[in-house]
């Protein structure tokens, strides 16, 4: 079994959130999001921070900005904004536009977040197609190989900012996926399951730490939900 400690964090409150406008491209933070993130180390404390060893996180704004503000002492620790691991599988679900990242050219030229290294993004990361797909197989498929990544990676404490959609899957069983409504700026601490490897699912148990620095904005999967409930009741 490897004893890996994995520390997954959903974005504080975006703007899609509140006005639950789908529409908004690559939706960032709010002025309340920002706070929110701001207020992350007080809430995980500095010991967890610094145990971090590798930060990875959703190249989408909203998660950027979260990395940016709720995570800047282990960024510091594990090297500063060029080894910020910016990876396009763990970005959210849906093909709303909410959901979908910008270009790394745009990125590149964001002020906010251009310090980071966007190296991993090609240009069909924004595609929603192929392995970015949003139908149920790929996306299982997308989380099961955000667990593989991480299990195989050297770090003994590595920390996901995501999304709360892929992160349900993410923290699912192999039975269903999880359906945890996540809070904003939520943070909860995971270890590998027994046999992790053996049955290539990867799967993660809780551990410990579970803190939120935001009150809870539904995903746009739980709105879809809420909405065909409304049109079935009409």
């Amino acid at each position: 079994m490897k004893d890996s400690l994995v520390v997954i964090c959903r974005h504080s409150q975006a703007t899609h959130n509140v006005g639950l406008d789908y529409s908004l491209p690559d939706a960032p933070l709010t002025a309340l999001g920002k706070v929110q993130a701001s207020k992350i180390p007080s809430f995980v404390g500095a010991d967890l921070q610094k145990q971090v060893e590798l930060v990875v996180t959703s190249p989408l704004k909203r998660t950027l900005q979260t990395t940016l503000r709720g995570w800047r002492a282990s960024i510091d620790n594990t090297g500063g904004f060029s080894k910020v691991v910016c990876l396009p599988q763990l970005q959210e679900c849906n093909a709303y536009p909410c959901d979908t990242g910008s270009a790394k050219e745009v990125l590149e030229k964001d002020t906010e977040v251009n310090m980071l290294d966007f190296t991993n993004l090609t240009p069909d990361w924004t595609s929603k197609q192929g392995f970015y797909a949003a139908d149920e197989k790929t996306l299982n498929e997308r989380a099961r190989w955000v667990r593989q990544w991480v299990y195989e990676r050297p770090e003994k404490t590595i920390l996901l900012v995501g999304h709360g959609d892929i992160i349900r899957r993410i923290t699912g069983a192999p039975e269903a996926n999880s359906t945890y409504a996540w809070r904003n700026a939520e943070v909860k601490t995971y270890k590998f399951r027994d046999g992790a490897e053996a049955d290539k699912g990867y799967w993660l148990t809780p551990e410990g730490v579970d803190v939120a620095a935001g009150g809870y904005e539904p995903t746009s999967s739980e709105m879809d939900e809420v909405e065909k409930a409304e049109k079935a009741r009409g």
